[in-house]
């Protein structure tokens, strides 16, 4: 029954760090959108979570680490499934299937996502910490949106005429944070709108792309 207790005890923990590490997300992106990277600091993210500042600087180091971390569960997605892992199990060999399944991940993840990634590059220009981190989280985009070219390429959905790179871009515009801003944020789109634009979009310029070549 000590070893039952002691696995209880672990998991209780277990979850309650998972709670809380939860709601510091919450808080500092609620004071991100609120009062910006400038108004964002760990004393204010833990007073609203009415827990210690330590308590919130042994998890994150600091405002980057901590922006950061709000920007990767905001691409996870929502459901107990992240979202990149269900954009992996989309059909290889169904281009439409595969391209419908992004533009409802794009509806999914780009309300949750784009404001901060747009607040980071606004602030980066005044804060080099922030640049680094601005910097950091474009590469991250564009390397998962050059896997999913990759997936692309080799279920044979890629043109001879459009390279690995090319595709890569056309996906980083389609999911990009400006896109769904100009659309959604500013032009009123409904989301399934959005998502029915952005798969549209990315088969348009897949099918274009003889066309569009280069030369």
């Amino acid at each position: 029954m000590a070893g039952v207790k002691r696995q209880y005890d672990s998991g209780a923990r277990r979850a309650r760090a998972e709670q809380v590490r939860a709601r510091i997300l919450e808080h500092a992106r609620d004071i991100l959108l609120a009062d910006g990277y400038a108004g964002l600091s760990i004393p204010a993210v833990a007073r609203a979570c009415e827990i210690s500042a330590e308590s919130v600087y042994k998890r994150f180091p600091g405002r980057a680490a901590l922006t950061r971390a709000v920007v990767e569960e905001a691409l996870r997605g929502l459901g107990p499934v992240d979202a990149e892992s269900r954009s992996d199990t989309l059909p290889a060999d169904d281009l439409p299937a595969r391209l419908d399944g992004w533009g409802r991940l794009a509806a999914e993840v780009s309300p949750r996502v784009a404001p901060v990634l747009l607040l980071v590059d606004a602030a980066a220009a005044h804060d080099p910490e922030l640049a680094e981190l601005a910097r950091a989280l474009a590469d991250d985009r564009r390397t998962r949106m050059g896997h999913n070219a990759r997936r692309l390429l080799e279920a044979g959905h890629l043109p001879a005429e459009l390279s690995l790179e090319r595709a890569t871009d056309i996906l980083l515009v389609y999911s990009s944070p400006q896109l769904y801003d100009m659309l959604v944020a500013r032009g009123g789109w409904g989301l399934d709108e959005y998502a029915r634009f952005v798969s549209a979009g990315i088969a348009a310029q897949l099918s274009g792309a003889t066309a569009h070549a280069p030369g």
